[in-house]
């Protein structure tokens, strides 16, 4: 049985609730990540079957801000994303956030790391079948002292009424939704997408690009986002191009649009 959220601090204390509303991250367990990346490198395979991934990545994302990560299937855009989440090893180069240095740090430093500081929201949103939407959000709420409200989450992501469904019950938007809360729910520093609309249709990508957008102003998440689709990319702070593991583009966007607004 999933056990229930807990780490909710009562009465009017700063990390309390103050007239129904959600508290601020700041007031968790974490805040808006820097992220910086320097001179990665990673390779797979040896001899002539060795493929150069990334080749001296050096970047910076601002905390608080909205990057996306373009390239085509291959550029290794989502090599790059696990890395950062620490579910790769780079055979070079340094990863920083929030100033720890994560590529030093010790497999168990790594787990309390992924379980701590960082959402992952994937294509394939690889919910437990067996559990409802709340549970879902449980298990990883258990994962930290302080978790969001998860009430909140599902009200604000337009999931309460299907709380109790299970996976197989939901569409494939609602089962994004899920996901989105499930990586909130720690008041992550960094939400990690990686082709979060890749599975989904126009009409239902646009809606979960809406989601994600909401969820940063709301929130204020650093928010790193890959995928192959240029147009959504109007959306972001930052802009980085990758092509055959090399960074050939990284602007800052002085306007970026609101997701409803993109086309494609």
């Amino acid at each position: 049985m999933v056990a229930t959220q807990r780490g909710r601090r009562s009465g009017g204390g700063p990390a309390g609730r103050s007239g129904g509303r959600l508290v601020q991250m700041s007031e968790h367990t974490a805040t808006p990540a820097q992220v910086r990346v320097e001179g990665l490198s990673r390779h797979f395979g040896t001899g002539e079957s060795r493929v150069e991934v990334l080749h001296e990545v050096t970047f910076t994302v601002a905390a608080g801000t909205r990057c996306i990560i373009v390239g085509a299937s291959g550029s290794g855009k989502s090599t790059l994303l696990n890395a950062i989440g620490g579910l790769d090893s780079p055979d070079a180069g340094t990863i920083r956030v929030a100033g720890q240095i994560i590529t030093s740090m010790s497999p168990r430093e790594l787990t309390r790391y992924r379980r701590r500081h960082v959402g992952f929201v994937f294509q394939f949103y690889n919910l437990v079948p067996d559990l409802t939407v709340r549970e879902n959000i449980q298990v990883t709420a258990q994962l930290v002292r302080r978790p969001l409200d998860i009430d909140d989450l599902l009200v604000h992501l337009g999931m309460a009424e299907h709380q109790h469904k299970f996976p197989a019950q939901l569409s494939g938007g609602q089962q994004q939704r899920c996901a989105i809360a499930r990586a909130l729910v720690k008041g992550s520093d960094v939400l990690l997408c990686d082709e979060p609309t890749g599975a989904l249709d126009r009409h239902t990508s646009q809606q979960m690009l809406q989601v994600l957008d909401d969820v940063h102003r709301r929130y204020g998440t650093t928010l790193i986002m890959v995928t192959h689709n240029e147009a959504i990319t109007a959306m972001a702070d930052q802009v980085i191009e990758l092509r055959d593991g090399r960074i050939v583009r990284d602007e800052a966007n002085a306007h970026p649009r609101a997701a409803r607004d993109l086309d494609w």
